[in-house]
């Protein structure tokens, strides 16, 4: 899970208690305290380290990556690291899966100058952008062929995978859903699930705006997306029940708000099982987009930089898509022809202009939420 926090389970931002990852042990002295690991702490790009032949080899000297809350499920990550593992014999030592993008945070001042604190990020856009002072500026060997509204001038972060608000749903139980409005239809009578809290979870948070969106509300106001809750619940079609995997397949939440990479990717798990589809509504396209940043104080520096250059590369870019994410480098890849266009065209359509809240645009969201969601809907 991924919230403004971290999702929980599969549920892409759901608020955990903090990571209980303690320092049991006193501080052990990591590589980035050699010579050659200091030089990798300071690299701003693999051409500052001598090139990506050199830094593969001070990666693999360091032997070993620290990455916190990524599920295997989420995004493709299971696969990700398999991959990484592989082409370099890296060992990954991934700590606290369903972990929040706070939890991360939290873990890395906890662990501070530990060899187990993890060495890279991966954030919600909110909490990053509240701890930029954390993270060392690096600019990846593709950082040109993304967007600039998508990354820091400087490489301090970089946005990474993202995607569409969704539906998603059995279809072997519901009618295809056209739009928001539909979900109040008797057909789906106690069968629609929010991931998550959208005072806490940025996925329940960005299911909001999609339902603002698509009554006739804007980001700039999303108070037609909390008064189309209540009239779900009102409706009795609303399920006060946090999605996951299991209860996907179980049939207990049969209609999903939640990003479609996550949608999709419940889609290609159960086939055969269940017909899982994923439907964008029609001009109601809320996007958003995680972040990548390193840890400053990596114990392994230079193994922190080749995961991201191995993340931004053709290889990891269509390995977030084969999760159903879209990766940032779309754009370019699709230009280039090196996107993979299977999993690309198994993406779901989108009709309308895609809208992003602007920072402003998600404080005032989250404070209308925080004031009117509990009794609204509770």
């Amino acid at each position: 899970m991924k919230t403004f926090a971290r999702p929980a389970g599969v549920a892409l931002v759901a608020a955990l208690a903090a990571v209980g990852i303690a320092a049991c042990s006193p501080p052990a002295k990591s590589s980035s305290s050699s010579a050659s690991g200091d030089k990798a702490a300071s690299a701003t790009s693999a051409q500052a380290l001598g090139g990506m032949d050199a830094l593969v080899a001070a990666a693999k000297k360091e032997g070993t990556l620290n990455v916190i809350a990524l599920p295997p499920d989420w995004a493709n990550y299971g696969e990700i690291i398999k991959a990484f593992t592989a082409k370099y014999g890296i060992k990954v030592d991934s700590a606290q899966p369903d972990a929040s993008s706070a939890d991360e945070i939290t873990a890395a001042k906890n662990l501070s100058g530990q060899s187990k604190a993890p060495d890279v990020f991966d954030l919600s856009a909110a909490v990053a952008s509240a701890n930029t002072a954390m993270f060392a500026p690096y600019k990846v060997t593709t950082f040109g062929q993304v967007p600039d509204k998508l990354k820091d001038a400087n490489g301090t972060w970089v946005n990474d995978y993202g995607g569409y608000m969704s539906i998603g749903y059995d279809a072997g139980k519901v009618p295809a859903p056209a739009s928001v409005t539909d979900l109040l239809k008797p057909a789906y009578k106690g069968k629609v699930a929010l991931n998550g809290d959208p005072t806490k979870a940025g996925a329940a948070f960005s299911g909001v705006v999609m339902a603002a969106l698509g009554n006739g509300g804007s980001a700039d106001d999303i108070s037609k997306g909390v008064d189309f809750f209540k009239q779900l619940k009102n409706a009795g079609n609303f399920l006060p029940v946090d999605p996951t995997p299991a209860t996907i397949e179980s049939g207990q939440t049969p209609v999903v708000i939640d990003w479609d990479y996550l949608n999709v990717a419940q889609g290609a798990k159960l086939k055969g099982k269940l017909d899982w589809k994923t439907v964008v509504p029609a001009n109601a396209v809320v996007g958003g987009y995680y972040v990548q940043a390193i840890n400053k104080d990596a114990p392994h520096p230079a193994a922190a930089r080749l995961w991201q250059e191995f993340l931004y590369s053709d290889q990891g870019q269509n390995l977030w898509l084969k999760g159903g994410a879209r990766p940032v480098r779309e754009d370019a890849m699709t230009k280039a022809g090196t996107i993979d266009a299977a999993a690309h065209s198994a993406l779901p359509p989108t009709q309308g202009t895609p809208v992003f809240l602007t920072p402003e645009q998600e404080t005032k969201a989250k404070n209308y939420l925080a004031a009117n969601w509990a009794n609204a809907v509770g």
